[in-house]
């Protein structure tokens, strides 16, 4: 169970750590233009997916579906939690100090980014067949087809 956190809490610290690399780039290369910041934004939500893509494209292939996709939402959530209330810190700013539409803008933006990654990742998994399913299936097939046949006696 503490392995499961563990992996969350990585994950999750992983995911904040793009954010504020976006962040300090914004902060420092591109101070005062809001054109770059929004750029680095979509650029950093965009790393987001990608990130969640490959990881839920390699837990898709080692446990169910139902295992790893909470864990996966959790550090997703917890990651968003951080970017949009403690991230505003690291450039200065505070977390509601550009009005509640671009409070909610982030929320939306970080939450279909990850979505979306998240769907890209497990639906390439399945169409390689490399997710747990799939592996299960095969193998199930396998052990049916090899099986020697049962003599009925009558």
């Amino acid at each position: 169970m503490k392995q499961r956190w563990v992996s969350i809490a990585v994950l999750a610290a992983a995911l904040f750590a793009i954010n504020v690399v976006a962040r300090l780039v914004t902060r420092f290369a591109f101070p005062d233009n809001d054109s770059a910041e929004n750029k680095v934004s979509i650029v950093m939500f965009a790393v987001v997916g990608l990130v969640l893509a490959v990881v839920a494209y390699r837990w898709a292939q080692r446990v169910r579906l139902g295992t790893w996709l909470p864990e996966l939402a959790a550090a997703a959530a917890g990651a968003m939690l951080l970017t949009i209330l403690v991230g505003p810190f690291v450039s200065g700013d505070y977390p509601f100090s550009g009005g509640a539409g671009n409070f909610f803008s982030q929320v939306w933006l970080y939450g279909g980014f990850a979505i979306v990654g998240t769907l890209l990742g497990y639906w390439v998994a399945t169409a390689l067949g490399r997710d747990y399913r799939s592996k299960s299936l095969k193998a199930f097939t396998i052990a049916k087809t090899t099986k020697p046949r049962r003599i009925v006696r009558r």
